[in-house]
């Protein structure tokens, strides 16, 4: 759209202030412009395990009725939800993604100019529903390689935001925090101030990472998903635990039929099948293992990490990294980076099938003599 086009229509002024960006390049797309398929797709925190053969027969019975509207109010998925976590159904809103209901909690909260706090190159999709609401985003370094519980929480008591951002574990550095330092900052938190507390990875974390799910009080919102242990990534659904109160806000401006009916069926089928979550958990720990031990055979530091990928330390910059992450794309593996210095550093792997480990076996080391030499 030209300037003068622009000059015809209102649209909102920092809209248009906004570079042209997403917050992630796809692997579809860089296969398009590349021309090929990855042979080894190890960069977006999927699970190439794939979801329960309950969910493939829920989906295929799903499919014949596509014809009609999935139910707006998702009642049966946020049942099934309720069952799992043990609560009532008005604690919990379902939405495309975590990343969907991001985008409602920043509608929700920020108010033209008003402020959210957040990690420095941490998570960039609340980054981007920030900016597009008008807000006003402070950044807190990284403290070795964790989120800064403290220095967030003096953001927030120096800033007086709309919003707190935290993930545990956190990506794209996969630390984390335990339960008793999140109980902590919660505690602590400034009045009036809504942590917004992303546990996408709480099906991989250890298990003394997630505080006791306390639905009274209003001032959090935990956000959950489908897409990493689930396999259920392309299906786009996740959801948020809180207070009746706070959630019946949210119900006012989310999109009612953002979730579809053949999503809302794969993630009813996949809840009550904990069974086969247990088992795919059990692949991502042993593949977790697999890539710790060729991080090192090659002389990367790896990071404890409590997610489905493996953040390793190339002990060198951000170019050295960027360099060793273009010319694995170019042997044809598929990961990512973090983006900002110093952990920009690092090059992260996700957890996936042997097939896939083994082609970035295979390729790591020439590629990193090359780079080293």
């Amino acid at each position: 759209m030209t300037s003068s086009q622009n000059q015809l229509l209102q649209i909102v002024p920092h809209i248009q202030a906004l570079p042209a960006i997403v917050p992630f390049v796809a692997p579809d797309a860089l296969e398009r412009r590349r021309g090929r398929p990855f042979r080894s797709r190890l960069g977006a925190n999927e699970s190439g395990f794939g979801p329960s053969p309950k969910v493939l027969a829920a989906l295929q019975r799903a499919a014949a009725e596509v014809w009609k509207y999935g139910d707006p109010e998702n009642h049966d998925l946020k049942a099934a939800i309720g069952r799992h976590h043990g609560v009532s159904p008005s604690n919990i809103v379902v939405g495309e993604g975590i990343d969907g209901l991001l985008g409602v909690a920043a509608r929700l909260t920020l108010a033209q100019g008003a402020t959210a706090v957040t990690t420095d190159g941490g998570y960039p999709t609340f980054n981007y529903h920030v900016a597009a609401n008008g807000g006003t985003l402070v950044k807190v370094p990284y403290r070795r390689d964790r989120e800064d519980l403290e220095g967030l929480l003096d953001a927030a008591r120096l800033y007086n935001p709309a919003a707190l951002f935290v993930s545990n574990p956190n990506s794209p550095m996969g630390t984390w925090w335990g339960a008793s330092e999140i109980g902590r900052l919660i505690a602590e938190l400034p009045p009036r101030v809504l942590l917004l507390l992303d546990e996408a990875y709480a099906d991989t974390a250890p298990a003394e990472t997630l505080p006791i799910l306390d639905l009274d009080n209003p001032q959090i919102l935990r956000f959950r998903t489908f897409s990493k242990a689930y396999g259920l990534a392309g299906a786009r659904v996740g959801y948020a635990l809180g207070e009746s109160g706070l959630i019946q806000e949210f119900n006012k401006i989310r999109n009612h039929y953002g979730v579809n009916r053949i999503a809302q069926a794969a993630a009813i089928a996949a809840v009550a099948d904990q069974t086969y979550l247990a088992e795919a958990v059990a692949k991502i720990l042993a593949a977790k293992e697999r890539l710790i031990r060729i991080a090192l055979d090659n002389g990367l530091e790896p990071l404890s990490s409590g997610t489905n990928f493996v953040t390793m330390d190339c002990g060198r910059d951000g170019a050295f990294a960027q360099a060793l992450m273009d010319s694995l794309i170019g042997r044809d593996v598929f990961l990512r980076k973090p983006s900002g210095a110093p952990q920009d550093r690092c090059i992260r792997v996700s957890c996936g099938p042997d097939a896939d480990i083994d082609v970035f076996a295979e390729e790591l080391p020439g590629t990193l003599a090359t780079l080293r030499a």
